[in-house]
């Protein structure tokens, strides 16, 4: 039998988009002979996702799952693309979505490490995506993932524009950790509190110095520009210079933002409030916030056109 090498299963797998390991085995079955362990996979249905990897994945769904236990508290948040929004409505996908989400709880938001992740049912995370494909025939992209832990407070999750009957399921997936002791059950909703806040407000970061130093000055650049033009005194435009930065981290920092369902109050009083509730220490220590399509140019068609891309077998 010829011996079968790494390069012969990988450029099987970029021919035909099937698993590492049903590549090596037609490979194996057929002695070596790539046309024909192209036409194995093809009459075991693990071929069918190649021929579908041009088209375009840019529906689906955002799934969340938490998990509590001895160790603290953990979320996860997943985006599954799917060509259409009919098939983000097939228990097949949503089932799959939720198991991917669940096996994200393990996975520190590396994509990659969770596409290679074992899964009851197949091999890895990535191949039963494949395999889903070749059942639904639609193409599909585990596109991003995203993980919050904490030992000592809770994770909250909220899903805007959820699916019928699937609450864990929809276009806007959001977690959030906060630190801290006292009375869990008021921690765990200040967290998912939070995270509908972040939903609908979509902050770029958690505080001002998480901000990317090069957006600020760039913020900052203009301000000055348009406080000199004004005629002030070098002064007051330093003031009306920092009066616009304080604005701009209102508008796009987690914690200065007015809460949504309280403007009266920023989120950073909210979780003041929520300290002295329980009284003990509150700290947001992070979030995480997953739109369908968010990050990818949609002008002219270019988000399809990337998806698609990202899509096919490297």
């Amino acid at each position: 039998m010829a011996e079968i090498t790494a390069s012969m299963v990988k450029d099987l797998r970029g021919t035909t988009g099937a698993g590492m390991m049903d590549c090596k085995k037609a490979l194996q079955e057929t002695g070596g002979d790539a046309e024909a362990a192209v036409d194995w996979l093809r009459t075991k249905g693990l071929a069918k996702a190649a021929r579908k990897a041009d088209r375009v994945a840019a529906e689906g769904a955002i799934a969340l799952a938490l998990r509590g236990d001895g160790a603290g508290m953990t979320g996860a948040v997943i985006e599954l693309n799917a060509e259409t929004d009919f098939v983000a409505r097939n228990e097949l996908f949503q089932s799959a979505a939720r198991r991917i989400a669940h096996a994200a709880l393990d996975i520190d938001g590396d994509v990659e490490a969770l596409r290679a992740a074992p899964i009851a049912g197949a091999a890895t995370v990535g191949e039963m995506v494949t395999g889903l494909v070749a059942t639904i025939g639609e193409n599909m992209l585990l596109r991003r993932s995203e993980r919050l832990g904490v030992r000592e407070g809770a994770v909250g999750g909220y899903v805007h524009g959820a699916l019928a009957g699937a609450p864990d399921l929809g276009r806007i997936g959001v977690i959030v950790a906060v630190e801290g002791a006292g009375d869990q059950a008021a921690l765990r909703e200040l967290a998912r509190n939070i995270a509908l806040h972040a939903a609908a407000a979509s902050p770029l970061s958690l505080s001002p110095e998480d901000l990317d130093p090069a957006a600020v000055e760039r913020e900052r650049a203009i301000f000055t520009e348009q406080a000199l033009a004004s005629g002030k005194p070098p002064g007051v435009v330093e003031r009306m210079v920092e009066g616009r930065i304080r604005k701009f981290y209102e508008e796009v920092v987690l914690l200065k933002q007015a809460y949504v369902r309280n403007p009266d109050q920023t989120i950073e009083q909210l979780v003041a409030e929520a300290a002295t509730a329980v009284g003990a220490p509150v700290r947001v220590v992070g979030f995480k916030r997953l739109a369908l399509g968010e990050g990818v140019e949609k002008k002219d068609g270019d988000f399809a056109a990337e998806v698609a891309a990202m899509a096919k077998p490297a």
